[in-house]
C-alpha cells in the first residue's frame, strides 16, 4: 500500500535530523559531566558547601533532563518507525490513522526539542518572572492586561509548567493595573524572553456603550529567576521598603493581611512588589530575589559593569513600539512585528497557543 511506503519516508527524513540533535546537545560529554557530578554528590563532606551543593544540584537536574529527554525521543522514533515496518509488513490499513497521529507527534517533538538547542543564554534555563502593567486607557487596557495574564498562564499549562502569582493588583472596574507571576519549568525563561515588550489590541470594547472600536496598550516584563548564588551587590540604603495591605481578585490569589512588601531601588527606579506570601519576612525575600534577578538581568543586557550604570530612563515604557498587535474587529488576526509571524485563529491564541510565535522569534 502507497500510504506505507509515505509515512516510511517521512520517518526516515526525520533521521539525520535526530541524529544532528543528538550532536548539537553533546550528550557523550553531557553523561560523562553527570557521572562526575553524581560522583561528587556522593563524596564526604558534600553538603558543608550549601552554595557549591546546590550548584551541583542545579547542573546534575540540568543534564538529566537533557540526557533523559533525548532518551525519550529517540525511543519515541524507533517506535513510530516499528509500527509503519509492522503495518507495512500486515498491510494493516487500520494502522493508518494511528501511524499519521504518532508521526505528526513525533515531528512536532523533534522541532521543540530543536529550538531548545537554540537556547544557549547564560539565563536561558532559569525559571522567569513575568509582569503585566496596563497601559494608558483605563478600564480597557486594565482588561487587556488581565487577558495576556490568562494568556500566558494558559501557555504555561500546555507546556506542563507551574505557575505562582506573586503580586496582583485589580483594576478600577474590571480586569488588572499590574501583575507579576513566576513560572516553573525547564528553559522557562528561554523561550519566555521573546514575550517581553508592548502588546496592542483592537477590538469593539465591551465597555463602550457606542461599539466603537478601541486601541489598547499593555506592557509584559520578563526576567530571568537567577540563582542565588549569583553574585549583586545592593546596598541598603538604596531601598525604599513600603508595607500595604494585600489585595488581589476576589480574594482568591493573594492572603489580604498588613504582609505586601514593595520594594523600590531608588537608583534606578525599580520597582518590585510581592503579596501572597503569609508574612512580611517571606514576602520581602521573594520581593529581593526579583529585584536581584531585574538587576542582574539589565546590567548583563546592557553590557554594563556595574548596577549602578544602570539609569532610571532605561525602565520607561514607550507606549507604541508594540512588538505584537492581536485584533478582533475588523478581522481576527495576531500578527509579531518582528519576525512577520501571524496567525489568524485568535481564540486559540489567546487560549495559550504561543509556541508558532516563540519559534519564530528563536529561528530569526
Amino acid at each position: 500500500m502507497i500510504e506505507f511506503d509515505v509515512f516510511k519516508s517521512r520517518a526516515l527524513a526525520l533521521e539525520p535530523t535526530l541524529k544532528n540533535l543528538g550532536a548539537a546537545l553533546k550528550l557523550d560529554e553531557a553523561e560523562r559531566e553527570l557521572a562526575e557530578l553524581e560522583k561528587q554528590s556522593e563524596a564526604e563532606g558534600f553538603w558543608s558547601d550549601l552554595e557549591s551543593s546546590q550548584k551541583n544540584l542545579r547542573q546534575s537536574k540540568h543534564l538529566r533532563v537533557k540526557v533523559e529527554s533525548f532518551g525519550r525521543l529517540k525511543r519515541r522514533y524507533e517506535d513510530v518507525t516499528t509500527l509503519i515496518e509492522m503495518a507495512r509488513e500486515e498491510d494493516d490499513a487500520e494502522l493508518l490513522p494511528e501511524i499519521e497521529t504518532e508521526l505528526g507527534a513525533f515531528e512536532t517533538a523533534l522541532e521543540d526539542a530543536r529550538l531548545a538547542t537554540l537556547l544557549s543564554g547564560e539565563h536561558d534555563g532559569c525559571d522567569a518572572i513575568l509582569s503585566f502593567h496596563a497601559g494608558a486607557g483605563g478600564t480597557e487596557a486594565q482588561d487587556w492586561a488581565q487577558m495576556l495574564y490568562r494568556m500566558y498562564t494558559r501557555w504555561a499549562e500546555r507546556r506542563g509548567m507551574s505557575y505562582k502569582i506573586l503580586d496582583y493588583l485589580d483594576g478600577e472596574e474590571a480586569g488588572l493595573k499590574s501583575a507579576s507571576i513566576e513560572i516553573d519549568g525547564d528553559n522557562a525563561y528561554g523561550y519566555l524572553k521573546s514575550e517581553g515588550g508592548i502588546h496592542r489590541l483592537v477590538r469593539i470594547s465591551p465597555f463602550d456603550s457606542s461599539g466603537r472600536r478601541h486601541t489598547s496598550f499593555a506592557a509584559v516584563e520578563v526576567t530571568p529567576l537567577v540563582p542565588d548564588d549569583v553574585e549583586v551587590e545592593i546596598r541598603p540604603e538604596d531601598l525604599k521598603v513600603d508595607t500595604y495591605r494585600s489585595s488581589g481578585a476576589g480574594g482568591q490569589h493573594v492572603n489580604k493581611t498588613e504582609s505586601a512588601i514593595r520594594i523600590t531601588h531608588v537608583p534606578t527606579g525599580i520597582i518590585v512588589a510581592c503579596q501572597v506570601e503569609r508574612s512580611q519576612h517571606q514576602n520581602r525575600e521573594v520581593a529581593m530575589r526579583m529585584l536581584r534577578s531585574k538587576l542582574i538581568e539589565i546590567k548583563e543586557r546592557e553590557h554594563l559593569e556595574k548596577i549602578s550604570d544602570i539609569k532610571g530612563e532605561q525602565m520607561k515604557i514607550e507606549w507604541g513600539s508594540q512588538i505584537r498587535s492581536y485584533v478582533f474587529m475588523p478581522y481576527t488576526l495576531v500578527k509579531d512585528h518582528r519576525t512577520g509571524f501571524e496567525n489568524g485563529n485568535i481564540n486559540a491564541v489567546m487560549d495559550g497557543e504561543l509556541d508558532g510565535f516563540i519559534n519564530a522569534y528563536l529561528s530569526m
